[in-house]
């Protein structure tokens, strides 16, 4: 390989990823939200999603949150973003509104999720909320899950 194939390859490739990385961009403009896209990690959601489902998100401050939607979260202690339904709403007399959360298949709300003493989430901690799911890479999710711990042996 000659040095302008490499130089040719080097480009292609710093095209690819700065391709997605524009992608990405124009997708948070878009959606309003810091993630537009989010893979579920666990199953505390199963029944409504399951493990590697994308979830399609879009954050809408004029919008009020209800309970019973979906929502996306992040407290400070966690870095990954939580899938989870609103199942209260605290709402002050000041406007300060909270929320407490829980995952379908826990036995208790999210109380725990949250940092020591607070006892539900505030507005700043949602990420966005999911519009839209695309199961068809839950199967790519999995084999890539599953061939990374057969190669972690």
């Amino acid at each position: 390989m000659n040095k302008w194939q490499l130089y040719y390859q080097i480009l292609n490739f710093e095209m690819i990823v700065s391709s997605a990385l524009m992608i990405w961009k124009r997708l948070m403009v878009v959606s309003r939200s810091e993630r537009p896209i989010v893979v579920v990690l666990s199953g505390s959601m199963e029944d409504a999603f399951h493990r590697g489902e994308v979830l399609f998100l879009i954050y809408e401050i004029e919008d009020p949150i209800r309970v019973g939607e979906i929502v996306v979260f992040k407290t400070e202690e966690r870095g990954i973003p939580i899938v989870h339904w609103i199942l209260k709403i605290h709402e002050r007399q000041d406007g300060h509104v909270e929320f407490l959360t829980k995952g379908d298949n826990n036995a208790a709300a999210d109380r725990g999720l949250y940092k020591q003493g607070q006892l539900s989430l505030e507005k700043k901690g949602v990420v966005g909320r999911a519009r839209d799911m695309q199961s068809s890479f839950y199967w790519v999710y999995l084999v890539w899950s599953i061939r990374s711990k057969m190669f972690a042996l």
